[in-house]
């Protein structure tokens, strides 16, 4: 056993919209590694898109926030917060991730508070960079959220 926490004793996000499968390397509040394994069956392939599934870029952008939400929320000072997307700058996809492929996700945190933070994340294949991009985030308390 690694002593690395699964994503779900973590994160609030459950099936089908947590898309982050393991966690590979942990510095809370500074960064981690992760892996999103797609084997196929997942609820968006079908519809993104008939015949040539296709990971849509927004949901390798939301795995990359998840995994930075994960490294904020095992920094004993923010556990009890909920990180919320506050602005996505500077995305760019560079390749396609189909059924099959694992994304390598990494997220190194900048700047962080107590009501926001920075964050720099990359999901790549194979070794090929996919995805690149800076999260902005705030950090609410929970009850704040569900109002």
């Amino acid at each position: 056993m690694s002593g690395l926490p699964a994503p779900a004793d973590v994160l609030p996000h459950r099936p089908p919209f947590l898309l982050l499968d393991e966690v590979t390397a942990l510095e809370p509040g500074r960064s981690a590694r992760g892996l999103w394994r797609l084997t196929g069956d997942e609820w968006f392939f079908p519809g993104h898109f008939p015949g040539r599934p296709t990971l849509p870029g927004v949901l390798m952008v939301e795995s990359v926030a998840q995994l930075g939400a994960l490294a904020v929320l095992t920094d004993e000072r923010f556990a009890q917060r909920l990180p919320l997307f506050g602005g996505v700058d500077t995305a760019r996809f560079r390749r396609q991730a189909v059924p099959g492929d694992t994304l390598e996700l990494e997220v190194e945190l900048g700047r962080l508070s107590a009501r926001a933070g920075k964050g720099h994340g990359r999901a790549t294949v194979d070794g090929a960079l996919a995805c690149e991009l800076d999260l902005l985030f705030v950090l609410v308390d929970p009850v704040e959220a569900a109002g």
